[in-house]
């Protein structure tokens, strides 16, 4: 989108998701900056901290930038930013990925007879991500340049895990929509999309199925690295034709399948492929 080199900014980057795709485009020579609570060995009961990430991304041949924040505290999201545009100026991509995940969310069980705790995923999830992206696009905006990205799954368009889980996923595209609506009213060349990721083999995934192995097993064998959405998002970024992306949807393995991208040397799976399942369309119907 620019010849600079552009400026990132990777939430819930302390391990899994964020992490992989902070380094990803680090790999790429982007300046991202880091958020998560974990700050050292011990603040969380997986691995990774906020610097391990920073370093991670440095020395992948980007600039690794770790902040704590934790996005429940809009004092502390609006401090970070305060951050970024004193020190780049500039903004031009955000990756929303910060979410209150707890164990118990895979728990067996319904969704009443499981901890209240995990309604917090609607707070650090889908609020946290309105939050981060108010005050990106306004920096955006000002520029007539970025891009706005959401991590989402599948289980936005069908059951998965409860619904705290899917009120997040759906409300994630649902969020690009708007916003990539709101972006073409106002006439500025800012995008916003999300992507569904595929099964990601991070560290709690891996805990996830080795606590028990006859329900979770079989999802070892089609799941993405955390690495892969970050090149998505890249090639997304520099896409010509990202105008007419914004607002979408955007399976992950099916996208990078136009970029020619695998996972790898893997090409992973679509949710389409695996259980029937596209992202829902969202009319085109206005009201102001």
């Amino acid at each position: 989108m620019t010849d600079q080199a552009p400026i990132a900014l990777v939430t819930g980057a302390s391990r899994g998701a964020g992490r992989g795709i902070a380094i990803a485009l680090g790999r790429r020579g982007c300046t991202v900056y880091v958020t998560g609570r974990s700050q050292q060995a011990g603040d969380h009961a997986l691995p990774g901290t906020i610097f391990d990430t920073a370093r991670a991304v440095t020395e992948a041949g980007g600039k690794g930038v770790a902040v704590a924040c934790d996005h429940s505290d809009d004092e502390q999201v609006a401090g970070l930013y305060s951050r970024i545009l004193t020190d780049e100026g500039r903004i031009d991509l955000l990756v929303n990925n910060a979410a209150a995940i707890h164990d118990e969310l895979t728990q067996a069980g319904e969704f009443w007879e499981k901890p209240l705790k995990l309604a917090s995923l609607i707070d650090v999830g889908l609020r946290s991500g309105y939050v981060a992206s108010w005050h990106a696009a306004r920096a955006m905006a000002e520029r007539g340049h970025g891009l706005i990205v959401f991590t989402s799954a599948s289980g936005a368009a069908h059951y998965s895990l409860g619904p705290a889980y899917g009120a997040h996923k759906i409300g994630m595209d649902k969020m690009a929509f708007d916003m990539a609506t709101d972006f073409r009213h106002a006439g500025v060349s800012v995008a916003a999309v999300s992507v569904w990721m595929g099964a990601l083999l991070t560290d709690r995934l891996k805990a996830v199925i080795a606590s028990d192995p006859i329900r979770f097993g079989h999802i070892e064998g089609h799941c993405e690295t955390p690495e892969f959405t970050g090149d998505v998002i890249w090639h997304l970024y520099n896409d010509p034709d990202l105008a007419d992306l914004s607002g979408r949807t955007l399976v992950g393995a099916g996208i990078a399948r136009k970029y020619g991208l695998t996972d790898g040397g893997r090409v992973p799976p679509t949710a389409e492929e695996l259980h029937g399942v596209e992202p829902l369309v969202f009319h085109s119907a206005v009201i102001r």
